[in-house]
């Protein structure tokens, strides 16, 4: 990883050591576990099948919630990115919301049959301090790594992240397994992972807030100033960002493929237990193995992409979910969702990863937290339009699973389409980072 550090010619900015890196990519180690766990393993089945009891609207519940999470990250995410490159805060936020995700899934043990309200409060609160440390570990890519390397560093934190998902995951189904033998149940044995959950995450991302190093220099601004251009940027979000017309244009394919990879995150331990009658114990089994391969994916397609091209390798995976997603259809046989689901998984990576480095060439020296944040935008944007409509699908034909699977294609259909009009050697040009 030496090889990717960035060295800068200001004697006043100290250069990137390697344990930076590793701290760095280590955060996604922490982070990943909570998502893995909450969202996409076993606090979403657990929220539809016993605190909610089966309702209809259930998933719909659980979409909304998460939406609702992700309208507060884009809400606040200019303003606290513009108030971290002013500042140069973003390790004291990154901390903050790491503690506050932390804190409220512990409290998710609390969360027992009929406490809908109470489990949707602490899934908002989480979810949202973990869409906002995203965004601000993000914002440190292009200062660690050189152009040429930031896409092999992207992939690394991303196959770091799956790393950890695997082995916090590997000690919750080892727990849920062993709850008969404890004389629990499986109920249970699900809310006291929350509480693991917790505990990963605040360990795991020690060494990224001790060793992680601030290199923007702090330019303090008043309040009414960033506020002021926040509102700009939320203006350039949605005007297609007007000064990086190219890097506009990848924000908007982010928002139609992520729709597509936030719906399977969101809601794969629903959909197979719900469609296709999987126990807790083989969803868990599934998603353990997937993120293997997600991790795999990362890795591999980290080093790809710097050989073909970030649009090339990015192409490439969604062409793969897309595959993923038809054998499905084709099939409920074990094997076949089997082979589906670790496609499936070696194009989560490899998508995610490709996308945070395109962003990284795009964006101009000295505006990486606004841009990141930005790119944050896209990403929870698509987080509220493709988790909602396959709730809203799921909610209006009483709980058809694959018709809303079926319509979820259509986000990466259209992420093809909008990222054949994306220029990233003009992008470059556009973001001072062409020779």
């Amino acid at each position: 990883m030496s090889r990717l550090r960035r060295a800068y010619a200001d004697p006043g900015v100290p250069p990137v050591r390697r344990r930076e890196l590793w701290a760095w990519a280590g955060f996604d180690f922490a982070n990943s576990g909570y998502t893995t766990v909450v969202i996409t393993a076993l606090f979403n089945a657990y929220f539809v099948g016993v605190v909610a009891g089966d309702a209809d609207w259930a998933t719909f519940a659980w979409t909304a919630a998460l939406s609702l999470s992700y309208a507060l990250v884009m809400a606040t995410a200019p303003l606290l990115g513009l108030y971290a490159d002013a500042y140069g805060r973003k390790r004291v936020l990154l901390a903050a919301s790491t503690l506050a995700c932390a804190v409220g899934t512990a409290a998710l043990w609390f969360c027992g049959p009929g406490d809908v309200v109470l489990a949707i409060v602490l899934i908002v609160l989480t979810n949202t301090a973990f869409g906002t440390g995203e965004n601000l570990i993000a914002a440190f890519l292009p200062e660690l790594a050189q152009e040429e390397g930031v896409g092999r560093l992207s992939g690394y934190g991303w196959a770091f992240g799956y790393v950890g998902a695997v082995l916090l995951l590997a000690g919750c189904l080892w727990w849920v397994q062993g709850a008969g033998d404890r004389g629990s149940d499986t109920a249970s044995a699900v809310r006291d992972t929350m509480l693991a959950t917790a505990v990963t995450v605040v360990l795991a991302a020690l060494p990224t807030f001790l060793l992680l190093r601030e290199r923007v220099r702090p330019a303090p601004r008043p309040f009414a100033d960033l506020w002021s251009a926040s509102l700009e940027h939320w203006r350039a979000m949605l005007g297609g960002a007007q000064d990086l017309p190219q890097l506009g244009r990848f924000l908007a394919c982010i928002v139609a493929y992520q729709a597509g990879v936030g719906t399977v995150i969101t809601v794969a331990a629903i959909y197979t237990q719900q469609a296709l009658g999987f126990t807790t114990a083989e969803s868990i089994q599934l998603i353990l193995v997937v993120n293997i391969t997600a991790a795999a994916g990362a890795a591999v397609f980290g080093h790809l992409q710097d050989r073909l091209g970030h649009r090339n390798a990015l192409a490439l995976s969604l062409a793969g979910w897309l595959l993923a997603i038809g054998l499905l259809a084709l099939s409920d046989a074990r094997p076949v969702v089997w082979a589906a689901a670790n496609i499936a998984g070696i194009c989560m990576g490899a998508s995610q990863s490709a996308g945070r480095a395109m962003v990284g060439v795009l964006c101009p020296q000295g505006r990486e937290a606004e841009v990141f944040g930005l790119w944050g935008l896209a990403v929870k944007a698509s987080m509220i339009l493709g988790p909602l409509a396959y709730g809203g699908i799921s909610w209006t034909t009483g709980g058809d699973h694959e018709a809303a699977l079926a319509a979820t294609s259509l986000f990466f259909v259209a992420g093809l389409a909008l990222l054949a009009r994306v220029d990233v050697e003009h992008g470059r040009l556009q973001a001072g980072r062409a020779p």
